[in-house]
């Protein structure tokens, strides 16, 4: 019995730090995917997967200008 209560004890205050290491390196996390080329190479090919799916135009320039307007506006943030 006690040693499920130091269990749990030791089970809750991990996660509270890991937790609080969240909280605290959210924002530089977000930041730095944000800045890190494969995101920027994997988000322009969701995007004009996205268009090319789901919007039918015809013109392939209008195509890629659609998808990098969509792409102009995202922002990766933590909450």
């Amino acid at each position: 019995m006690i040693n499920t209560m130091n269990d749990t004890i030791n089970e809750l205050t991990v996660t509270k730090s890991l937790k609080l290491l969240r909280d605290g390196f959210k924002n530089e996390f977000a930041t730095s995917i944000f800045a890190d080329e494969r995101m920027t190479d994997l988000l322009q090919q969701l995007s004009s997967e996205f268009v090319e799916t789901n919007i039918p135009l015809i013109d392939e320039n209008h195509q890629v200008e659609l998808a990098m307007m969509l792409l102009e506006t995202l922002d990766i943030v933590a909450r």
